[in-house]
């Protein structure tokens, strides 16, 4: 016996049932099929879809706050949007629109304000 000689692998047998394996993979992939009941809710053809009011809050750098268009001053805002929005749904949207130039801080004592009231939809606008 020679330890010098390398021990000879054949692979051959391996790659035969390799490429039969993939081909009945292959033959029987396309055939499964699986199928997953789910209930769907119905939908009602005659609901129509209902025009929600936004309220737009636009706040300048002379420290005017636009409230619907309506001039607030930027410390009566907390007082004036709770008192405003007494009667409104809380699920209503609001856009808030803010210079460029003012501080990080007044932006977001405003956006504080609108949470603490309960509003929930509400988005920072930026000019693209």
């Amino acid at each position: 016996m020679d330890f010098e000689q390398k021990p000879d692998l054949n692979i051959t047998p391996l790659v035969d049932v390799m490429l039969v394996l993939l081909a009945i993979m292959m033959v029987t992939a396309p055939v499964i099929e699986y199928e997953e009941s789910i209930n769907l809710p119905q939908g009602s053809k005659s609901t129509k879809l209902s025009i929600t009011k936004k309220i737009d809050i636009v706040m300048t750098t002379n420290s005017e706050i636009l409230l619907n268009k309506e001039k607030i001053d930027m410390k009566n805002f907390t007082d004036s949007f709770v008192l405003f929005a007494k009667d409104k749904k809380r699920d209503t949207p609001i856009h808030i629109r803010a210079d460029k130039n003012l501080k990080y801080d007044s932006v977001i004592k405003v956006l504080k304000t609108v949470k603490e009231v309960g509003f929930l939809k509400v988005s920072l606008i930026t000019d693209g």
